[in-house]
């Protein structure tokens, strides 16, 4: 019969098998906790693990019961003196008929929210399942590579301090065993017989032993020295047993990645349109550090001009002006050629904007993404943030933004390059589930870089 035992670490003290069952069982509920995350973190603090709450209700064991249909049952209830068989009984009011939490609804009925507490890894396995970055990565990725030490079994010469104290212990005691050492309780027990033949001739009025007593006597001393000379010849540990822990230096590529945040914060820009575009960018950021070692968040924000700014500023600052995008496709292009050589980093790059531009600067904008900012980018995503009243009007050709009808014919051409609208919070995870889906990165494998 196979045994399988499981020895993996539990986490903290906790039963690891229950703990996995019950995300698979809660995997819904735990996967819409997690997405409302993203509401209330800053892009680069989303990484870490969380709290989250699940409503009770959906955490019930299953379980069998009688059913109330059919069969004759009797029932006894103790202390009744107001109902006859055949009386309904009347649900509870108010906190009468809670289920011991705090909110109780309107007809007697309540339920505890259960607190969970995700790893770090459970919180991104979760959050990033079914995306996939597309696998366009940089053959070169940096000049210097960098060397990560890993296990590489065991050697029988080393330094001290790599010694490998199971490993030899096993050895020694393998070899002793096949080579029959002797144990100290066997000599002790040699001893104690010599001493009580001893002591027993000590006893007799002549001093000495029988005759046969005396022939054991020299039997067990001839022993003793047999036993303590194998002993000596068997050494407990011996060179030969001794092992050290082995390591080996793998190259490993220090990867590393640069994400392009560009945001148009001109008045036509509303703070709602602003907290969307965080959110994306928040998703972005965290999706490229489950792929990069090293990730640099660059924020260019403009207006008619555009600036590289802070994350604070990227999002509240208060100044407004007129449209000019091209600006910051400049501004971009400026940053990579004199901080981020294209043979050293991946870069990303998401622009959210609402598709307003001044009238003849959709032309140069085509000509800096295609000719200069495409050819050097892994992915560029384009969010254009509309209000909800206008979706069905930009739903058609008629209705398309400058931005977007410039826009266009790149996406069309390049199948790096793609471009979304958002119009409502719960737009933002399907539309980055879209850009990121798995088979989208098998499409763009199969695509010239």
């Amino acid at each position: 019969m196979l045994y399988i035992v499981d020895r993996r670490k539990n986490p903290k003290g906790k039963s690891l098998g229950n703990r996995q069952r019950f995300m698979r069982r809660a995997k819904a509920q735990i996967k819409r906790a997690v997405e409302d995350t993203i509401r209330t973190r800053g892009i680069t603090d989303i990484s870490s693990g969380d709290s989250i709450t699940i409503p009770g209700k959906t955490l019930h064991e299953p379980g069998f019961h009688h059913t109330r249909r059919g069969g004759d049952r009797n029932y006894v209830l103790p202390g009744n003196k107001k109902f006859v068989p055949g009386d309904r009984v009347a649900r509870p009011q108010g906190d009468d008929g809670g289920a011991g939490g705090s909110k109780a609804s309107p007809d007697g009925e309540g339920e505890d929210d259960f607190q969970f507490t995700l790893s770090r890894d459970e919180f991104l396995d979760i959050f990033f399942e079914d995306l996939e970055l597309p696998d366009l990565l940089k053959k070169s990725l940096k000049q210097t590579t960098a060397f990560r030490t890993a296990r590489a079994g065991f050697s029988s010469d080393g330094t001290p301090a790599n010694l490998s104290l199971v490993r030899t212990m096993r050895n020694s005691l393998a070899r002793r065993i096949g080579l029959r050492r002797p144990k100290t309780q066997e000599i002790r027990d040699l001893e104690d017989k010599i001493s009580a033949l001893q002591a027993k001739a000590e006893k007799r009025p002549s001093g000495k032993l029988t005759k046969p007593d005396e022939e054991t006597l020299h039997a067990l001393l001839a022993d003793l020295e047999e036993t303590k000379r194998r002993m000596k010849a068997i050494p407990f540990i011996d060179p030969i047993d001794t092992r050290f822990n082995q390591f080996q230096q793998i190259p490993d590529p220090n990867t590393q990645a640069v994400m392009f945040c560009l945001m148009d914060v001109s008045g036509s820009m509303s703070e709602q349109m602003k907290e969307l575009a965080k959110r994306f960018f928040m998703l972005l950021h965290l999706f490229l550090h489950r792929r990069y070692e090293h990730v640099d968040v660059v924020f260019i924000r403009h207006t008619s001009r555009a600036s590289e700014v802070d994350e604070e500023t990227f999002f509240y600052s208060r100044e407004t002006g007129g449209t000019i995008v091209s600006t910051a496709l400049d501004e971009m292009k400026r940053v990579l050629k004199d901080r981020y050589p294209v043979d050293q980093w991946n870069i990303y790059a998401a622009q959210a904007s609402d598709g307003d531009n001044y009238s003849n600067d959709g032309v140069k904008c085509t000509a800096l993404l295609a000719e200069d900012l495409l050819p050097k980018c892994q992915y560029y995503a384009y969010i254009e943030i509309t209000d909800e009243r206008e979706a069905e009007i930009f739903s058609s050709t008629e209705g398309e933004t400058a931005l977007w009808k410039a826009y266009a014919p790149v996406a069309r051409t390049n199948p790096r390059f793609a471009l979304k609208r958002v119009t409502k919070a719960a737009d933002i995870f399907p539309v980055f589930r879209e850009l990121f889906a798995k088979n989208r990165a098998e499409k763009l494998s199969g695509a010239k870089v």
